[in-house]
This record gives structure tokens, sequence and C-alpha cells, in this order.
């Protein structure tokens, strides 16, 4: 490990932006429905600074690849992440949503530098036989925020006022800037090379991913695993209502997904699978496909162990992607690896949330079914791995 940086203080870092993040969605919607009263316009902020991941995440890699100082720049991109909340927050109300919606997309092209753009400096602050460790620590801090963040969104926002919770999202992503500036440099390059342009750069990472079968096997799988998560996202509602007796309860259905996620990563953490991590984002997938389909069969008592089935199914396969992208990405293109792969993941979330909204008031067993098919889809297809 680096003189003078510990793995706690990375952890801490980004568990603090990641929470911020997970934190200042919710926040900004809420924010957005107190200011505008407009459930249109509140949503229209939230999908802004969601979807303009998909483009700023290769580009934000590129650059952070090409960096001496990655973390400098990676600082950078948080601070100015942070400040574009605080820009958005004080627009609403005072400025025209055509002007606001607008700063939520620039904002949201830096999304990635807080998952992806973290992840992609690990292999310099845990070298060798401690990465495997480091990865499953580090994919707890994702769980840590998905249950931190929006809980504390809507706790702030009742004690102290929307507007307020986006606010404390911004503080704690800007927490994380001091770790972010001081993580170690990265090696020397040979003085005969010269960096490819930018764009050169972008073509590269993209073939890395395509060429690379293995990378690419996962990546797939990865991808269709969130647009299954985000179908059932946008079943929530319906499945608190029916089953649970209010909509508001169905958001306790992530916190329990979260919790088991959390739970088994802990455990591989501690005892590490034997499995290649291949065949761990596979098996993840064909678990969450099983949880989504007893989610379908509209039992009470289904749907909890489905909640928590798909947590131990969502945990190690995040754990498992971050080892897959570490091995197969080259050096002079990690960054690029892990933040396109971060857009693709975001960007197939809000699509699968798209796609099922209509169909969820249609049919809502239907549309788990659906979701569970894709899961199982992306664990299938592409043929098997050979590992």
């Amino acid at each position: 490990m680096p003189k003078g940086y510990s793995l706690r203080f990375y952890l801490a870092a980004a568990t603090a932006a990641r929470a911020g993040d997970e934190m200042s969605g919710p926040a900004l919607l809420l924010a957005g429905l107190a200011v505008t009263g407009s459930t249109t316009d509140a949503s229209a902020l939230l999908a802004g600074i969601t979807v303009s991941a998909a483009v700023g995440g290769p580009l934000l890699g590129a650059l952070l690849d090409r960096a001496r100082r990655p973390g400098r720049l990676l600082a950078g991109a948080l601070a100015l992440y942070a400040a574009g909340l605080l820009v958005i927050l004080a627009g609403l109300g005072r400025l025209p949503m055509t002007c606001t919606l607008p700063l939520a997309v620039l904002t949201g092209l830096l999304g990635p530098a807080l998952s992806g753009g973290w992840t992609a400096q690990l292999p310099h602050v845990a070298v060798d036989a401690r990465l495997p460790r480091a990865n499953a620590l580090d994919a707890m801090t994702f769980g840590v925020a998905s249950l931190a963040g929006p809980a504390l969104a809507g706790g702030v926002a009742v004690l102290l006022g929307a507007p307020s919770a986006v606010a404390v999202s911004a503080a704690l992503i800007t927490a994380a800037v001091p770790a972010a500036w001081r993580l170690p440099a990265r090696g020397a390059p040979d003085r005969d090379t010269r960096p490819a342009p930018v764009t050169g750069a972008l073509a590269a990472g993209f073939r890395i991913v395509l060429r690379r079968p293995l990378l690419a096997r996962a990546t797939f799988t990865s991808v269709a695993s969130c647009a299954a998560q985000g179908m059932l996202a946008a079943c929530v509602p319906l499945l608190g209502a029916q089953w649970l007796g209010a909509a508001g309860h169905g958001v306790l259905l992530f916190s329990g997904a979260a919790v088991s996620a959390l739970a088994a990563n802990a455990v591989l953490a501690r005892r590490p699978l034997a499995l290649a991590p291949d065949r761990v984002v596979r098996t993840g997938a064909l678990v969450q496909a099983v949880a989504l389909a007893l989610a379908a069969t509209g039992l009470p008592v289904a749907l909890v162990v489905a909640v928590l089935l798909l947590g131990v199914g969502e945990g190690p396969q995040l754990t498992a992607l971050f080892a897959v992208r570490h091995r197969e990405a080259p050096e002079h293109l990690r960054g690029q690896v892990f933040t396109t792969g971060a857009s693709l993941k975001i960007t197939a979330f809000a699509l699968g949330v798209a796609v099922a909204g209509p169909l969820a008031a249609w049919s809502l067993p239907g549309t788990l079914v659906l979701a569970a098919g894709t899961a199982a889809a992306g664990a299938l297809a592409l043929g098997r791995e050979r590992v």
C-alpha cells in the first residue's frame, strides 16, 4: 500500500461521495417539487442529472487515464459536481426550468466520477494480494451509500426542508475532495510514448470493452442486471400499495436489498469465493432473475425472500465485476473502462424504468417476469466464459 495513503481513508471518502450522490437524486426530486409544485419539473431534474452520465463517463475516463495525478482531476470533478448541485438549487424558483434543466444535464456529466472514477484508482491504493479484499470493501461502500443516501435525503427534508437536503448532499461530496486530491500518482510513462488524442483514447477504450470477450460478457451481464433493477424500481410503488399497505412502503424493499447486499459483501471481504469473478457476475444475475420471478408470484412472504435474495445476487456481482475490470483493463485505459461501464449501467437503469413504467400499470406480475427474463438473458447470452 502506498505510503501516506490508507485504504481506510479511500473507503471513508468513497462512502461520503457515494452517499452524497445517492442522496442528491431524491433530494433534487423533493426540492424541485417543493419549490416548483410540479411533479413534471421535479422528475425532469432527476432525469437530466442521470441520463447525461452516459456521455460524461467515457470522456471523464479518458481524461483520468491521461492524467499523471488522476486524483487531482477526480477531486476537481467532485467539486464541480457539488457546485453544480448548489447552482441548480439556487436557480430553482428563480430561473425558468429551461435554464435550470441544462444545468442539471451539465452537472450529470460528472456523475461517473463518484462511481467508476473512484474505483478505477483502487489499484494505486491496494496492490497485488490486497486488491481482492479491497474490491469487496469498495463494493460495500455502494451498499452503505444506497442505504444512507435516500434515508438522509428524506430525514433532512422533513427536519430542515427539501432545499437543505440538496445542500447536505453537496457537502458530503465536497468532504471527499481532499481524499481524492491525495490519491497516489501513477507511474511515470515511457518517454517514447506519446499520449493519444482524447478521441483516439475514447475509441481505444470502447474497443477494449468490446474486443476482450471476458470483459464484454461481464459488462453485458451487469448492464442487463441494471436494466432489470430499473424495471423493479418502476414497480416498487405498486408493490408497496398492493402488498405492503401503502405505496411509500415500497421504498423499504430497496433497503432490504441493500442490507442483504452489504451483508453478502461483508462475508466475501473475509472469505472470498473460490469461483472466478466472471462466473460470479453471471451467477449473481441468475440469482437476481430468480428473485424477480419470486416477486412476481404476488405472495408477501415470497416478496420478502425475493428482496433479500436480490441483494445476495447484486452485492457479490458488483465485487466480481470490479475484479474483472481490474484484471482485463490495461493500466492506460483503466479509468475509461470503469467510467464507461458505470455510464452504461446508469443508462440501462434509466431505460429499465422508462420501459417498465407503463407496463407495470397494465400488469405488475408481467413486468416483474420481464425483469427476471432480462436479468437471465444477461447471464446466459454471449456464450460461456473460458475461465
